[in-house]
């Protein structure tokens, strides 16, 4: 699976997000919708009484729920349970919240934000801009961030002229020219 990790934001709050390439699907941390809509302080508790609630009334959402790899609070990488935008749409009406409808209405702009990008992919750099600016950076980090990104795209689109496979060769070379640039800076 090709996957594209994002954050977005609703209400300034941060929901983590995986966009699958292949399969074109968001795939959104339940949890941190959880702690949006409901507002508690125990958004993983939550989860798991209502996940328990949903599996004695026979519903088969909770056994279509994926885990996907995650980067916490603590930097650290987690299995999080995951929800596309369809299984989110199903969870959201189990969820008593003022929240739901402005929540709904979020999740079908960034499935339309998408789509437009695949059309436009300039978009998506300005959406890029855009994000950044909200989350504090300056324009000249995000002007460094955006040429480090643009290099490292011309970097591995030669790598892959010259025959390498993403994957194993790729992180080593990435390993090699990360420690060199340690030890020459």
């Amino acid at each position: 699976m090709t996957k594209e990790t994002t954050i977005k934001l609703f209400e300034e709050k941060q929901v983590r997000s995986i966009w699958d390439v292949e399969q074109e699907k968001w795939y959104i941390s339940i949890v941190d919708v959880i702690e949006i809509l409901t507002e508690t302080d125990r958004p993983r508790k939550y989860w798991s009484d209502l996940k328990s609630k949903l599996k004695k009334e026979g519903s088969e959402l909770s056994e279509k729920i994926g885990q996907l790899k995650m980067q916490s609070s603590d930097g650290k990488f987690y299995q999080t349970d995951v929800a596309d935008t369809e299984q989110l749409f199903r969870l959201i009406q189990s969820i008593p919240s003022p929240k739901a409808e402005p929540f709904k209405l979020w999740l079908a702009e960034i499935a339309a934000e998408r789509l437009d990008e695949l059309q436009d992919p300039e978009l998506s750099i300005d959406r890029a801009l855009e994000q950044y600016l909200k989350l504090g950076y300056s324009e000249n980090w995000i002007n460094q961030r955006l040429k480090s990104i643009e290099i490292r795209k011309e970097l591995t689109d030669e790598w892959k002229k010259r025959g390498l496979k993403e994957g194993v060769q790729f992180a080593t070379l990435t390993d090699i020219i990360t420690k060199f640039g340690r030890s020459s800076g």
